[in-house]
């Protein structure tokens, strides 16, 4: 795949000073796939803690937060089986302070670089349960594809346009013909 699949579709909105980040997400997916079930159940102990999860329509959805901006991602499941999206601030005095150094293994560690490796751990399905470092990342912001280990096959990625000062990338688990 080169680029984007053609179904994709993405949103964001601020989320107000105390607002609830997970109800402005849900609010967005549903603008996009109108007469969507939400569900986020996680696998492993089953709270509702998991990736954001459609039922009542034949599309994948991610969700990511980035300062006060809630991003969504959706695309058909005509064209990818699973969709990961990763937002970042540019500028994030905490992540700074914290330094991204050894994250991504002996590699060069920016914020375009983690935010494709996150997108890639979501859209494998075990998120940061799969050490980032190991995660193989190659091509540019038109086309790259990802690698994680145990995963049969590569995922698919884009860069993207978002709010203004946030990074995005989104991967796709690129569905069977």
């Amino acid at each position: 795949m080169t680029g984007a699949p053609t179904s994709l579709r993405l949103a964001w909105a601020r989320v107000p000073d105390g607002g609830a980040r997970r109800s402005v997400a849900w609010a967005l997916i549903r603008d996009l796939v109108p007469g969507a079930v939400l569900s986020n159940p996680c696998a492993r102990c089953g709270g509702d803690h998991g990736p954001v999860r459609i039922a009542g329509a034949e599309f994948e959805a991610s969700v990511a937060y980035a300062g006060d901006h809630a991003v969504v991602a959706t695309v058909s499941r005509t064209e990818a089986s699973a969709i990961g999206i990763d937002a970042e601030l540019v500028d994030d005095p905490q992540r700074d302070a914290a330094g991204l150094a050894g994250v991504l293994g002996d590699r060069p560690a920016d914020v375009r670089a983690w935010t494709r490796v996150e997108a890639a751990l979501k859209a494998d399905g075990r998120g940061l349960r799969i050490d980032p470092a190991l995660v193989d990342v190659v091509g540019s912001a038109a086309s790259w594809t990802a690698r994680v280990p145990g995963r049969v096959g590569d995922l698919a990625g884009v860069d993207l346009d978002g709010p203004r000062g946030v990074v995005l990338s989104a991967a796709f688990a690129i569905a069977s013909s």
